[in-house]
């Protein structure tokens, strides 16, 4: 990440769910980093994957090592990554520059679609963000046409702002507020 979170020591303790691990990445996890990034299913709705043979040389030992993302583990296994970033008031779609002091990007293994991981994952994403930066406000931008994402956005409490053209399609950019307060 080009920009930290503020003062945000990284990486925090693992978060642990019921059935989930999020954690600071590590060398065992480069295959499902590999997969995750050249996956055509995962990148219907952000470009297309990258090639293998590009990724097998490109993605270093230890990858996604850096402030803000977390590998999210099931059962011993990465099965996805989220990512709490500094959001860029340049992007598209970034009219408000008063919302969001970050935005939230999450990508699932498609073998973990489909069995609430998603939210269990991002809630617990979210609680930590609370927690680290009380009163922060989070958005989230996907395409309209990707159901599953919308879904997971209106389950985590996101709020529409505006939709908008961008990449050839219609974007939805929303906004999670954070309590005023830690939780804990």
């Amino acid at each position: 990440m080009t920009r930290a979170l503020g003062p945000v020591a990284w990486p925090p303790a693992p978060i642990r769910t019921e059935r989930l691990v999020l954690r600071a990445s590590e060398a065992r996890d480069r295959a499902a980093f590999i997969e995750l990034l050249a996956s055509p299913e995962v990148h219907t709705y952000l470009g297309g994957p990258r090639p293998r043979d590009e990724l097998d040389r490109a993605v270093p030992e230890v990858p996604g090592r850096r402030p803000g993302l977390f590998v999210i583990e099931f059962d011993g296994a990465m099965i996805g990554t989220i990512e709490l970033k500094r959001h860029d008031a340049e992007s598209p779609g970034h009219i408000r520059p008063d919302l969001g002091e970050a935005e939230l990007g999450y990508l699932f293994l498609p073998e973990a679609w489909g069995h609430g991981y998603g939210a269990e994952a991002c809630a617990a994403a979210l609680d930590w963000f609370a927690d680290a930066l009380p009163g922060k406000s989070v958005v989230l931008r996907t395409q309209t046409a990707n159901e599953r994402s919308m879904s997971l956005a209106a389950k985590l409490g996101f709020t529409e702002v505006e939709r908008y053209e961008a990449y050839g399609a219609e974007q939805w950019f929303g906004v999670w507020s954070s309590p005023a307060t830690p939780s804990g």
